[in-house]
């Protein structure tokens, strides 16, 4: 058994409405029930999302305000006035800032820009920027991505004699910016139809308004906002990146032709994920560690020179951001753990002094994925006291609700649902921290804090091929909103089973559709997994939940999945025997069930052993005082003893992974063991022998003749070594075998061992070798070795859990 780490939510699609689908629309059957599960069950409802229209391109006049700031931006080109574009420093910033440049650059505008520094000014106008704009001669200030929450600051630019047009996206305060133009389609009243745009994508509605037609040549860095700000790619949304990622696959762009290059990806290859992973860390790093202009000039050069070298620039700011990144989220971790004597915080509230403000909300989102908790990462300023940060959510606590509660403790918040950036004196944090948490007490429950994922069906490895593949991505472009599709294997064995990568840090898995040489197989990869490895057993049938894709290699293009997660629902056998150094084993299983609790949600893991003959307790060396042992009492109905204190203080029902040293005497001992560990999920069969081995068989009737006719012709009375010696020479039979049936013929009266030699019972009594005490013996060992240790380990596994529900448990002294 091996837990997924998140709950999976799968989306049933009824089987008669997926064919009906597939046949009206000519297409395979796993697409159309992936557009059933994303709610697309009408015919001409599917067909518009496949058909790439104009159905989505929202008239820009239907933005409140657009009418009004058209006109002041008209006239202030006539007019020859000098206008601002004024940015943010995220991707969405940037990307908007340069859509204007374009833009301006086209309607032959007098015109420049400014983004405030991350660290020195922070986010958003304010009144030394303004106060430069002024002493500059600037007559009009354009926002682009800010805005919406300068309340004051805007009051003060009107105040200086600026006109102010605010483009943003972001959630409108409860009391907006007086004496000014607003385009924002959250705006209360604003008819817009759809609400969800990025910075950018106001910007692009702004340019579509100002050049009377879809600026098509702006859409490469509408797309790259758009997708960087984690915008929901619907609507027009996704008809933005789709046709972006068009025009960027044969871009003119010198910048992104360079950065792609000096990220070694093809243009002509790229898609949404590429701009989430791959350009947009780039752009981000100029504002993160620097200055975000790196990057607006770079997306505006006309040189090639000066792009590879900028280009350059922000790919090695892009490799120290990763490592500051490393270096933080470790140090988190170890705030976080050291706390972790106490019950781990609803709410994570990590700051510290000198930590870089410009890679917090990344440090605070890979805490929210190891804790699953809301989560606040905030640098301390050491000369001025304030901590600055950002914050990630989970579902069902609402970050930007839950900061406006706290807002008499914050110089400054803003964000929304899921991210939030905030601004507070040190002396606060501890009744931050107190506050958050009540509300998390109020609004989550204990459900909440399993992470989930949506899974859109369940298909078989038959299903998937090159083709249907490259179906599913007719749904593209994928993000938020609109997630590359999720699709679980059942019950898949597996071929090969391998890590990769230059650290060994991902890993490889062959898929097949049953135990056959010749069934169908997939490849699956996952990415930084490498630790599930030593959790899957060589007989482990997997549930695999990943994301499908095509697999590029020498001209040879194969589907593989992508795996997300991982579950085998089964009761596990790890095979131990043969094993010839087992301490380093038992060693790493004892760090790995350590880990394991993550994976679980039924408490914590525990590993066990269980002893079938009490003299073997000297073979488990240190062990015998790390882990919990009890021993199997045959003589008490096969009661389960604890040996040592921790066995009496863990019980055996508890166990996950059980640990079976020794072969039991008979299989009903097994039986008892493997039965009284009804929470057990993994078994690890070393099964040591240490003593006589029957060599897999019982001596056949002919065997026993050739000894009984042996001792019946011996001429003179021979000491039994020489006898037995001299007749295994002759008859290649052991010699203990040999001696074995001398015993029985023996113990039934059929011969005598008298003065040193054998010799035959005159006229014995019938006897079926069966009546022997000692031949029942050996029949019962030769039949455990053959069950426990000559079997194969699918053999073996079939026995094991058969035996789980075949004995009532017997436990003594620790239940």
């Amino acid at each position: 058994m091996l837990h997924a780490k998140a709950k999976w939510n799968i989306t049933e699609a009824d089987d008669d409405q997926v064919e009906m689908l597939a046949q009206e629309l000519q297409i395979e059957p796993l697409l159309a029930r992936l557009l059933i599960a994303r709610g697309m069950t009408n015919i001409e409802h599917a067909k518009a999302f496949l058909d790439e229209g104009t159905d989505w391109n929202h008239d820009p006049f239907l933005l409140d305000g657009m009418g009004e700031a058209v006109d002041r931006i008209l006239i202030a080109i006539e007019q020859g006035d000098k206008i601002r574009v004024y940015g943010d420093y995220d991707a969405d910033g940037i990307s908007s800032t340069v859509l204007m440049i374009h833009l301006l650059n086209q309607l032959q505008a007098s015109f420049d820009y400014y983004i405030p520094h991350r660290t020195h000014e922070g986010y958003g106008l304010n009144n030394k920027a303004l106060d430069l704009a002024q002493q500059q001669g600037v007559q009009l200030i354009i926002t682009v991505d800010t805005g919406i929450s300068a309340v004051e600051e805007i009051a003060y630019a009107r105040q200086i004699g600026l006109d102010i047009i605010v483009t943003d996206h972001h959630e409108p305060p409860e009391h907006l910016p007086q004496d000014c133009t607003i385009i924002n389609p959250k705006k209360p009243g604003c008819p817009y139809p759809f609400k969800q745009l990025a910075g950018v994508g106001v910007a692009f509605k702004l340019a579509q308004a100002l050049l009377g037609r879809w600026p098509a040549e702006l859409l490469e860095f509408a797309a790259i906002g758009t997708v960087a700000d984690l915008m929901p790619l619907l609507n027009e949304n996704r008809m933005i990146v789709k046709q972006g990622l068009k025009r960027m696959q044969s871009s003119s762009n010198l910048g992104i032709r360079a950065l792609f290059d000096a990220a070694g990806i093809n243009l002509k290859d790229i898609n949404s994920t590429h701009i989430g992973f791959t350009l947009a860390p780039r752009i981000n790093a100029s504002g993160r560690l620097e200055h975000a202009d790196e990057a607006v000039r770079l997306l505006t050069t006309d040189s090639q020179q000066d792009a590879e070298r900028m280009a350059y620039q922000l790919d090695q700011l892009n490799k120290e951001r990763q490592r500051i990144v490393e270096e933080m989220t470790k140090q988190a971790y170890a705030i976080v753990q050291e706390s972790k004597s106490e019950p781990l915080k609803q709410v994570l509230v990590v700051a510290e002094e000198g930590w870089n403000v410009g890679v917090v909300g990344i440090v605070a989102s890979k805490l929210v994925d190891k804790y699953y908790r809301p989560t606040l990462v905030l640098s301390i300023d050491k000369e001025t006291g304030m901590a600055k940060g950002s914050a990630r959510s989970i579902a069902g606590y609402d970050l930007y609700q839950a900061l406006s509660h706290c807002q008499d403790l914050l110089d400054h918040y803003g964000g929304h649902q899921a991210a939030a950036g905030l601004t507070l004196a040190r002396e606060h944090l501890p009744e931050l921290e107190r506050r958050l948490n009540v509300l998390a007490e109020e609004w989550l429950c204990t459900e909440d804090y399993t992470p989930y994922m949506d899974v859109d069906m369940v298909c078989s490895l038959k299903e998937i091929g090159v083709t249907t593949v490259q179906q599913l991505e007719l749904l593209g472009p994928f993000g938020m909103g609109n997630p590359t599709p999720k699709v679980i294997i059942r019950n898949a064995n597996y071929k090969e089973l391998r890590t990769i990568g230059k650290e060994q840090q991902h890993v490889k898995i062959t898929l097949k559709t049953s135990k056959e040489e010749s069934a169908a197989t997939l490849d699956a990869v996952g990415f930084h997994k490498s630790a599930l490895l030593p959790w899957i057993s060589s007989t482990a049938a997997m549930d695999v939940l990943g994301e499908l894709s095509i697999n590029e290699w020498n001209g040879v293009r194969k589907p593989q999945v992508m795996i997300q997660d991982l579950r085998i629902a089964h009761r596990q056998l790890f095979d131990w025997r043969g094993i010839a150094k087992i301490e380093p084993k038992l060693a790493e299983l004892m760090e790995r069930v350590k880990e394991i609790d993550s994976r679980r949600s039924g408490g914590e893991a525990h590993a066990g052993i269980i002893l079938f003959q009490s003299h073997n307790e000297s073979m488990l060396g240190r062990f015998v005082n790390e882990l919990p042992v009890w021993c199997l009492i045959k003589e008490k109905d096969n009661s389960l003893l604890p040996l040592n204190e921790l066995a009496k203080q863990v019980s055996l029902p508890l166990v996950t992974d059980l640990i079976l040293f020794d072969l039991p005497s008979d299989l009903s001992g097994l039986s008892a063991a493997v039965s009284s560990a009804v929470g057990m999920e993994r078994i690890y069969a070393i099964f040591y022998q240490g003593g006589t081995v029957y060599e897999g068989a019982l001596p056949s009737r002919d065997m026993f003749k050739t000894v009984y006719g042996a001792v019946q012709q011996q001429a003179a009375a021979r000491p039994p070594a020489a006898f037995i010696d001299s007749l295994s020479k002759r008859s290649g039979l052991s010699s203990s075998l040999i001696q074995f049936m001398l015993d029985v013929f023996t113990e039934l009266g059929l011969m005598t061992k008298a003065s040193g030699s054998y010799k035959l019972v005159d006229k014995p009594d019938k006897k079926e070798l069966t009546q022997s005490q000692i031949y029942q013996n050996r029949q019962q060992n030769v039949e455990i070795e053959q069950a426990l240790l000559y079997s194969s380990s699918q053999e073996l596994q079939e026995r094991l859990m058969q035996q789980k529900q075949s004995n009532k448990p017997l436990l003594e002294g620790i239940v």
